[in-house]
């Protein structure tokens, strides 16, 4: 029998009781409610029973799993925190995880096992030493503890929570305050965890993949680097199931080493291509500077790329620069369908990874190698205190891009012959696309216009024409192409293909060279696109073949050269500028000699104008001069807005301002006054007599040497009497007076003019233990004459230096 307590009020008496015991106590005053439940049962089983419907609208109130997971791995330990929306607040909580579709009034029945984190906080109930609860009732918002998921097997697992507030209990067996975890399939525990079935669709299909960087200091402002930001170039491939680009508890490959560490891609290019049987497309886009820019600034980068029955994988990866070895991408995503078609759309918002190569935690990090190299893992909000992802709450990381995958063509017989919906039929309609176009990037024209009728009625071969303007020519050394098109035609229902109604697609790209050096061969292939309407076969070709020639000699002096990597940024921010790309030797030549092929390309890039570009900086000026001589000071640096105010506010610096270090400043010697000039040694005759002063600070890093700390000069008493014994008479008198002092001073203390003083204290402490401290010591009045006139008469002090050498 299941009861219904949402909420359930308790009578005026245990009310008050119900704030110092824990809830498990609370509910053992509803006497008649545990009255109905058996005696046998455990008292688990009747707080799970006196759990109450869910009670809409209420969710100030949350139970959360940290990282927010759908699954949980066996084994791994997981923070789990209650918690109140202020102005809420909860006195006590009861938290229990039971296997699902169990009732808990079995030992068996309980999954898992929660561990104490605060222990004035939380406790174990007594009576269900399984459930959590709280120490003390009192007023809370958040508790946490830590609970250790069950072995493997266990399936899933229900977490629930009830709470306590002012005198009502409320429970919620669904919404906030539950929460379901199910158990990770171990077989691809901690990579891509998604099983590749094969693929039955027919044809092939072709997609374009736009990637959207979200990456700015907006979204994530924690130690956002300014001046460096940016996405490396997109490198990827389309490709079979037994090749794999990278994936979550793989190793990183060379490859993908050098795009996590340096943004380079042209290793990786270099892997996917010696991949030539497993891989259909490699799938390249330009990198993009800075990470984030407005669409109506800059056009989000994208590729187009083909999959077919075996290739039906496609994988990508992109730098997030700077970092230590941090990336996105999509790994082994499927485009091929149950129902034997092609995926319409892909959308995923992307977080971070790690690619186990490099340890350091945040953007800026000094290089630092993992050595033994770790598996490849998504990057977590506790990772590490000094991330710029880190939250101590644990939640999920902001998306940092979004990449979108469109199919924009099917080609040849399809398996699933019914579209989608009407955008498929629109893009299976749509006319091949054109060759890349050479038009250099310095000559700028308007769009083509469409094709004009063709200049033949009949099927003879004619002529068709279109146009476009030459609106600017940038550089006057580079000539622009002809602004008209002509293409060869026949009229309508004809074909230019001889002995054929067939019409067929457009050349597949050549296949790569069948060798790596000499002559080989390669193959292209297309297919029919429209069979003829008597049923008849067509026998145009779908497949060509042709001679490739790969380094012409393969000599011993020649070598073996990478695929060019992609084009560098552009070195102008806005206007014209030049551009480079690289490759790099493979194979040197077998007789040591140097190679002499080209490893790097330059050419010149055209950036948007600059009076167009909202936020247009000119680069940093030098650093100042640091504001002191020596010693800690500031030094500045600026730089210039160069874009017009009128095309919007920017928000960037335009002076920085940093800590400068200079030598030490020097530190002249210190010293006390002079003492009071000491008695004459003599009592006849010439003498003389000293005063000294103590150093109270050596000098340091140059500073003025110390002078002079004894000072003697000459005194004369009276002369000497000649009679000896008179003489030694009064010296006998004379020593016997001053030890007498002696004894009365050391008795009385010092006497000073209206005043009684006590002796000097012992030095003090110095107060450092090396590098120069200081050492005081105190002379008191011990009495003071009522007549006296004299301002001297009061507390002394006196200050030296100590512990002068150096640290």
């Amino acid at each position: 029998m299941r009861l219904s307590l949402a909420p359930l009020k308790l009578s005026r008496t245990p009310a008050l009781l119900a704030l110092v015991l824990p809830l498990a106590a609370a509910l053992a005053f509803s006497d008649e409610t545990l009255d109905k439940v058996p005696k046998s049962e455990g008292y688990c089983s009747r707080i799970l029973r006196a759990q109450g419907t869910r009670r809409e609208g209420y969710t100030e109130f949350s139970l959360r799993v940290e990282g927010d997971p759908d699954f949980y791995k066996p084994g791994t330990s997981y923070r789990v925190t209650l918690s109140a929306a202020p102005p809420s607040y909860f006195r006590g909580f009861t938290l229990i995880a039971l296997k699902e579709n169990r009732e808990g009034d079995k030992e068996e029945d309980h999954a898992g096992t929660f561990q104490i984190i605060d222990e004035e906080e939380t406790q174990f109930m007594s009576n269900c030493p399984v459930a959590v609860t709280e120490s003390t009732p009192r007023r809370r918002t958040r508790i946490q503890v830590f609970w250790i998921a069950p072995p493997a097997g266990t399936g899933c697992v229900i977490l629930k929570a009830s709470i306590v507030q002012k005198r009502i209990i409320y429970f919620q067996d669904e919404g906030s305050l539950t929460k379901k975890l199910c158990e990770q399939d171990s077989t691809f525990d901690g990579v891509t965890d998604k099983p590749i079935l094969d693929c039955c669709a027919c044809g092939t299909a072709k997609y374009r993949l736009t990637f959207y960087g979200n990456w700015s200091e907006k979204t994530h402002p924690k130690d956002y680097p300014r001046r460096a930001n940016h996405w490396s170039a997109i490198i990827g491939g389309s490709h079979s199931k037994n090749y794999v680009l990278w994936e979550y508890g793989g190793y990183a490959s060379e490859g993908v080493k050098q795009v996590a560490e340096l943004g380079s891609p042209v290793k990786m290019e270099e892997e996917i291509r010696q991949q030539s049987d497993e891989v259909l497309t490699v799938i390249k886009a330009k990198a993009q500077w800075p990470a984030w820019q407005p669409l109506n600034v800059r056009a989000a980068p994208s590729a187009e790329f083909s999959v077919d029955r075996t290739r039906h994988l496609m994988s990508f990866l992109t730098m997030m620069g700077p970092s230590p070895d941090w990336n996105v991408g999509l790994s082994a995503e499927d485009l091929c369908t149950k129902e034997c078609g092609w995926v319409q759309k892909v959308v995923q918002d992307l977080i971070p990874w790690d690619a186990g190569t490099d340890s350091g935690v945040t953007y800026e990090s000094p290089n630092k190698p993992t050595i033994p190299q770790e598996k490849i893992r998504p990057l977590t909000s506790l990772d590490h205190p000094q991330s710029p992802f880190y939250d101590p709450e644990g939640g999920s990381i902001t998306q940092v891009a979004r990449v979108v995958i469109e199919r924009i063509a099917r080609k040849g017989e399809q398996c699933n012959i019914v579209p989608d919906n009407v955008d498929d039929i629109v893009a299976d309609l749509a006319p091949e696309e054109k060759d890349e176009d050479d038009t250099p990037e310095t000559c700028i024209y308007s769009n083509w216009s469409p094709w004009s009728a063709c200049s033949s009625s009949t099927c003879d071969k004619g002529k068709r024409m279109r146009q476009r303007m030459l609106k600017a020519q940038l550089d006057l050394s580079v000539p622009c192409p002809d602004t008209q098109d002509f293409q060869p035609c026949m009229g309508p229902g004809c074909s230019d293909e001889d002995g054929s109604t067939c019409t067929m697609s457009e050349w597949i790209t050549w296949s790569p060279c069948s060798i790596s050096c000499g002559t080989g061969m390669r193959s292209r292939e297309r297919y029919v696109k429209q069979f003829p309407e008597d049923g008849s076969v067509c026998t145009l070709p779908t497949e060509e073949t042709e001679k490739c020639t790969v380094n012409e000699e393969c000599s011993p002096s020649s070598c073996l050269m990478t695929e060019w990597g992609e084009w560098d940024e552009c070195s102008a921010t806005c206007g014209m500028g030049m551009k480079k790309r690289h490759r790099m030797i493979k194979m040197s030549p077998a007789d040591g000699s140097m190679c002499k092929a080209e490893t790097s390309q330059a050419e010149k890039c055209m950036m948007p104008e600059c009076h167009t570009i909202p936020c247009l900086l000119s680069p940093w000026s030098e650093w100042s001069d640091c504001s002191v001589t020596c010693g800690k000071g500031m030094r500045t640096r600026q730089r210039m807005l160069k874009s017009l105010a009128e095309l919007g506010d920017c928000n960037e610096d335009l002076e920085q301002v940093e800590k400068c270090m200079l030598p030490e400043c020097p530190i002249d010697c210190e010293l006390t006054e002079w003492s009071q000039w000491s008695e004459c040694n003599k009592s006849c005759g010439k003498g003389h007599v000293i005063r000294t002063r103590m150093i109270q600070m050596e000098p340091q890093f140059g500073g003025a040497p110390c002078p002079e700390t004894v000072q003697r000069k000459k005194c004369r008493i009276r002369k000497c009497l000649r009679n000896p014994s008179i003489q030694k008479l009064r010296w006998r008198e004379a020593r016997e007076s001053r030890r007498s002092e002696q004894l009365k001073e050391e008795s009385e203390g010092e006497q000073f003019p209206g005043c009684r003083m006590r002796p000097w204290t012992a030095w003090s402490e110095c107060t450092k233990l090396c590098g120069g401290g200081i050492q005081e010591r105190y002379m008191t009045v011990k009495k003071r004459f009522k007549s006296s006139q004299f301002t001297s008469c009061k507390d002394k002090k006196e200050i030296r230096a100590c512990n002068v050498h150096p640290c």
